[in-house]
């Protein structure tokens, strides 16, 4: 049986943390982001943690156990 090998563009998409969960980046982050409002700030550079029913795929691509 061949090795797994690792999905590199979700290796560089998505982080496995301390306790096994998967995080990622927030989406909008990139650029128009002077356009916005004062009052509505948005909290885009926070990573966040990855749903439980898309926690399988991933760690599948990313070769997790």
């Amino acid at each position: 049986m061949p090795k797994m090998k690792t999905h590199k563009g979700a290796a560089g998409r998505f982080q496995v943390g301390k306790k096994g969960r998967l995080k990622r980046r927030r989406a909008g982050h990139n650029h128009i982001l002077e356009k916005k409002s004062r009052k509505r700030k948005r909290r885009l550079n926070t990573e966040t943690i990855i749903h439980a029913h898309d926690e399988k795929k991933l760690k599948r691509l990313l070769g997790v156990r």
